[in-house]
């Protein structure tokens, strides 16, 4: 063959022909780290002999082996680091991308002969390379050796190092997340036996199922050959699935983690559902608030909620508990389609150690399909969503919303029925802290009262912040976290909230920076409930485990009014507290609603109507029975307006005021002073409280507005609350009737 035939510097007694070059070992080659380099015949150099009798030098990018040989040049890189990157290499040929390669040792390839035929990922840096392409004489002469040019460059972009060898490798959760199905998933596809060109599928063995897959297949018929069942999973693989799976999920800059709740930013109480069913039908408070279902509408509505779930390649499964008190805790399952829902409940439930899950029996089960719609032509519905509690079966289901707070209050339902009718223990909406000595105190209020705020007191521990239940124990706490909102929350204002929102934390709904992933809690655009849910722990002053052997020493209604003619502070007796508990008052700001042009009474029976499952009366009475027995003090604690209404141009009382008189209450002062008569009402007012302008705690002696309208202010607020008891007269006694107002 003639030389110009003959590939590039040797030729190989195999069919095809092998090229390779060396880089001079005498300082005038490559060098990496003071190491020569060369190129080793290797597979990638496949090349047919062609017209063109020039040597063909790959680009850097083909490279597949570097040899080190022993270092002869004195001069070395002093550091590693200087090395440049393979991007900062020159290309020896705009021909050198390899393209359609064939097979070693099958011919010809079917491209270009200055392309290659295979290429393999080559080393991460080169410190210096030969750019220039030989001559036609320095082909036929086998390339003398010649000064080479050198280029050096750092590389452009920071890289971290991979934990795998080889960076194309995935781990294993990426490889989870990209075939869709866990490890136990993948497993089961891949162990097959016998397999034949005519089956190649093969023979299934029988497959063993843990204890959560089998109990789910047996009581709700999951089909767990086909869903991967994730149980309890920790905080970071929830992260890992909210990110890859659910649209509108980040992390933001504290580490926590937002979600999106969909459509539904908030609870639909209209279309909460109580199956109607024989062991709870008498004791069960019907009506607006508990709508009943028939049994038949509930196992169409589980059916439905169950063949969404085994439609879904992955779903959750979270065990936890409700309840400090193991002698009256239940033992809640969580199952559900959404890593944001699974975090969510994670966080509010107690979490069991892990032995404690290891045979985790459910008192209750949760199967939450809120992506999936309920049939409104089924009978009752109305909507397209459907929360229902059945207290025979134990269960309840969810469909048609994804708002999470549909799963903590449906679980405040179910100890609102479990724990008078089954325990005699009274289930409360309302927060506790304690003092340094154990005294105990409750307080009760709606939104805008103070609640939160009041009870997050730096000298006492938080035992709760929503959800309590008294028993002959003492209190305790039914939750493991806290679903505060931050609508306008700020460090300044509410830093226990603030400092608590970090990783492991749920942002609903909140709206950040896309670039700074800054939050934004004044901005409203995607619904003013925005909210947060967090472990108890997050707390600095949390009292762990949440509960207290002391029955409670002080009860505090909170009330809001607006109207400016509720006094600061005033003492109750069991008639009047029984009252005012059923009443649950409190003002709903005059601009918060289109039409709303004054302030209006809202009124929400023992502070907790949208989720009482039997007769407010019913628990009036147990707590008038505890406070009598523990001797407690019972007050109507006014963060509203004082000096006039809010429509009359009075102010807020100070919140100084109110910590003030809390104090009073706290360290029993208060208990101790002179009382007056305050009329309407019929409310014992003190004289004097440490702290407070001795004229402020009269709202007639302080009101600024006229007599005459302090007059048809109070009569009017007292009709309102006339008006609204009422309804549940029939069950009141009529002590409780006469401690109302008298207009």
């Amino acid at each position: 063959m003639p030389a110009w035939r003959r590939p590039f510097c040797t030729r190989r007694s195999s069919p095809q022909s092998r090229v390779w070059s060396r880089l001079s070992a005498s300082g005038q080659g490559g060098h990496w780290n003071g190491w020569p380099l060369a190129l080793r015949p290797s597979s990638w150099l496949l090349a047919w002999p062609h017209r063109d009798p020039r040597p063909y030098i790959p680009s850097w990018s083909a490279c597949s082996r570097l040899y080190l040989g022993p270092c002869t040049n004195k001069e070395q890189p002093k550091e590693q680091s200087e090395r440049p990157s393979l991007s900062a290499l020159p290309s020896s040929s705009p021909s050198a991308t390899p393209a359609n390669p064939a097979p070693s040792g099958h011919g010809p390839p079917q491209t270009h002969p200055h392309r290659l035929v295979r290429t393999v990922p080559c080393p991460p840096t080169l410190s210096t390379i030969r750019s220039d392409v030989p001559s036609r004489d320095e082909a036929s002469s086998r390339c003398t050796a010649r000064p080479a040019t050198t280029r050096t460059m750092k590389d452009p972009v920071a890289r971290t190092a991979s934990p795998y060898i080889d960076p194309t490798i995935k781990g294993p959760r990426s490889q989870q997340l990209q075939t869709g199905y866990s490890p136990q998933a993948r497993k089961m596809l891949s162990n097959t036996v016998n397999k034949t060109s005519l089956h190649p599928g093969g023979v299934q063995p029988a497959i063993e199922h843990t204890e959560i897959e089998e109990a789910l297949h047996e009581q709700a018929h999951i089909d767990y050959d086909r869903v991967a069942i994730i149980a309890n999973p920790s905080v970071a693989a929830l992260y890992e699935d909210a990110l890859v799976y659910e649209t509108g999920t980040a992390i933001v800059d504290n580490g926590a983690l937002t979600a999106y709740s969909g459509k539904k930013t908030g609870r639909s109480p209209l279309d909460k559902r109580i199956v109607q069913e024989p062991t709870s039908e008498k004791d069960i408070w019907w009506g607006p608030v508990n709508k009943p279902m028939t049994p038949d509408v509930w196992k169409i509505n589980r059916e439905r909620a169950v063949d969404y779930l085994n439609t879904r390649n992955r779903i959750y499964v979270v065990d936890g508990y409700a309840g400090w008190d193991e002698k009256y805790r239940i033992r809640v399952r969580v199952v559900c389609a959404r890593a944001y829902h699974a975090l969510f409940m994670r966080n509010m439930l107690i979490r069991p150690p892990r032995e404690e899950l290891e045979h985790f029996q459910p008192d209750y089960t949760i199967y939450n399909a809120g992506s999936f719609p309920a049939n409104r032509y089924t009978e009752g519905m109305t909507s397209g969503t459907s929360v229902a509690i059945n207290f025979a079966e134990k269960e309840m289901v969810i469909l048609g919303t994804e708002y999470a707070g549909e799963m903590k209050k449906g679980i405040f339902t179910v100890m609102f029925y479990e724990g008078p009718v089954k325990h005699n223990i009274l289930t409360l909406h309302s927060s506790a802290n304690e003092g340094k000595d154990g005294d105990v105190t409750l307080f009760f209020g709606l939104s805008g009262t103070g609640k939160t705020t009041l009870s997050a007191d730096p000298n006492r521990l938080l035992i709760g912040d929503d959800e309590h239940c008294w028993s002959d124990r003492g209190v305790f706490n039914i939750e493991g976290g806290c679903y505060a909102k931050t609508i306008g929350l700020s460090a300044e204002k509410e830093p226990d909230i603030y400092g608590a929102i970090r990783y492991g934390s749920v942002l609903e709904n909140v709206v950040f920076d896309p670039e700074t992933r800054e939050v934004d809690y004044d901005d409203c655009t995607l619904t003013e409930n925005t909210r947060c849910a967090y472990p108890i722990e997050y707390i600095s002053n949390a009292k762990i485990p949440c509960l207290s052997d002391n029955h409670p020493s002080n009860i505090i209604l909170l009330t809001c009014d607006a109207r400016g003619v509720l006094p600061p502070i005033s003492k109750l007796d069991s008639a009047q507290t029984m009252f005012h508990f059923i009443s649950g008052y409190t003002s709903k700001m005059a601009g918060t609603e289109d039409g709303v042009n004054e302030p209006q009474a809202t009124f929400s029976s023992c502070f907790a109507q949208p989720f009482l499952a039997l007769h407010p009366m019913r628990y009036a009475k147990m707590l008038a029975e505890k406070i009598e027995a523990h001797n407690a003090h019972a007050w109507l604690l006014n963060t509203g307006w004082v000096g006039a209404g809010f429509s009359q141009g009075g102010k807020r009382c100070p919140l100084k005021y109110t910590r003030a008189i809390l104090d009073a209450i706290h360290s029993g002062e208060l208990a101790k002073v002179e009382y007056e008569n305050y009329d309407v009402f019929n409310l014992q007012v003190p004289t004097t409280c440490p702290g407070v302008p001795s004229e402020l705690l009269n709202p007639k002696k302080a009101w600024t507005a006229g007599n005459d309208s302090f007059d048809q202010e109070v009569r009017k607020l007292g009709g309102l609350f006339r008006e609204n008891f009422k309804k549940y007269e029939d069950e009141a006694t009529e002590e409780v009737i006469k401690a109302g107002p008298i207009v």
